[in-house]
């Protein structure tokens, strides 16, 4: 029987929704799909974009924080077949991003000559700062003689090989060299680019340290191209933190203590390696009792030659994961080695409460949910006062206040003193 309030009992309809709340709904579709799109765009999924602009041809002007559309993506990665098929459903070559930047500025920039050559055909032109938002070329370290590394790929063993995981350029197996279980990453024929494996052999072949997966050898004469690293048998911290959930703060604390000090290695002077997609699918655990991590994958890294211990380098784009992403990439300012101690305060969360940071959003909604200033809430109870501080100081909106590894390396060592047992 219904109340004069208007209450009533399980028999009645339920009131329909207001225009407000029709509007706020479609607002709500309207964001999802207009990430969506940069996302695909910016993936090099140009089947995927066509799929969306033939849904709704209006997100061929979709913007994202920095009034970045998808062509601007495109542009900046260099990706042809997506850039076409956003030209053919009529994107503004012109459009301006929040710098002015058009796209053939931002493909100026990042010295993507067929891009450039596509956008002029269309009537690009080169407004803006030029690509002013754009990485410097990483300084290469030397080499020793490619014999030393080089390998053959007869020398490799795929006959009971699977797939382990895919990487920043590629899909990763195991395999045996020499009698010896490894990971191979075999770099996939759409991405095959000789200089972005030379990249990543510079980075690996220099890394020598207990807390950083070992580089073995490369195949760079044959395609396809590969990467040989060791095989550490535990798998990848995301794949056990979904098996195991929260881990108890003793566990979490070791954890953080391997991964801080492989990072205290990386970004050691003079030459910084900056990794930028420090997640946890790229630590590993080196066996199935999970009692040592090591950090891999720097298909995204740079390394850069510090003049000064305070020096910014002027790097910018958006590289890396959402969910882990720093607010200064997500915006496209300049940062430094600090992003990857944002990164690393994300995993913490991770570790102590169970769960992915900002697990109620879709990656690229998380990253703009924390590039406008908010942060995941820290609800555990292994979140003791020190460690609460430490957490909050790593994901600072301001990259100065972040703390070094070596700093945090030595908060985590008195922080394990005083865990309660």
């Amino acid at each position: 029987m219904s109340g004069s309030d208007g209450s009533s009992g399980g028999g009645d309809a339920k009131p329909h929704p207001s225009a407000a709340e029709r509007e706020k709904k479609k607002e709500r579709a309207r964001v999802s799909r207009t990430s969506l799109i940069l996302w695909h765009a910016h993936q090099n999924d140009a089947a995927a974009v066509k799929k969306l602009l033939e849904e709704d041809r209006s997100l061929v002007r979709a913007r994202d924080y920095d009034n970045r559309t998808p062509l601007h993506v495109a542009a900046i990665h260099g990706w042809i077949d997506v850039a076409k098929c956003l030209l053919e459903h009529e994107a503004d070559v012109n459009a301006q991003d929040r710098w002015k930047n058009t796209p053939l500025a931002d493909a100026e920039g990042a010295k993507r000559f067929r891009m450039i050559d596509l956008l002029k055909t269309y009537g690009g032109l080169s407004y803006g700062q030029n690509g002013s938002h754009f990485e410097p070329r990483p300084v290469a370290p030397p080499l020793p003689n490619k014999c030393d590394w080089e390998i053959e790929p007869a020398e490799l063993d795929f006959s009971s090989s699977n797939l382990i995981g895919k990487g920043s350029f590629g899909e990763i197996l195991k395999a045996c060299w020499r009698g010896t279980p490894v990971a191979v990453k075999r770099i996939l024929p759409n991405l095959s680019d000789d200089k972005l494996v030379m990249h990543e052999v510079n980075l690996l072949v220099k890394l020598r340290h207990p807390n950083i997966v070992q580089f073995l050898g490369a195949v760079t004469e044959r395609k396809p191209l590969m990467l040989i690293t060791e095989y550490l048998r535990g798998g990848d911290l995301h794949q056990h933190l979904k098996g195991k959930g929260a881990l108890n703060p003793s566990t979490a604390i070791s954890f953080a203590l391997d991964i801080a000090r492989g990072m205290a290695y990386l970004h050691s002077e003079p030459n910084v390696v900056i990794h930028r997609d420090l997640k946890p699918r790229n630590v590993l655990l080196v066996n199935t009792s999970a009692d040592h991590l090591k950090v891999g994958d720097f298909g995204l890294s740079k390394l850069i030659r510090v003049q000064h211990s305070h020096d910014v380098y002027k790097m910018t784009g958006e590289t890396g994961s959402y969910r882990y992403m720093a607010p200064e990439v997500f915006k496209h300012r300049k940062y430094d080695k600090k992003v990857d101690v944002f990164s690393f305060a994300m995993i913490l969360y991770e570790m102590l409460e169970g769960e992915a940071p900002m697990s109620h959003y879709e990656p690229y909604e998380a990253a703009k949910y924390l590039a406008d200033g908010h942060r995941p809430m820290l609800r555990a109870k292994g979140f003791i006062p020190e460690l609460r501080e430490l957490t909050e100081q790593c994901w600072a909106a301001d990259m100065n206040q972040r703390p070094s590894f070596l700093e945090i390396l030595r908060r985590l060592e008195r922080i394990k003193e005083i865990l309660p047992s």
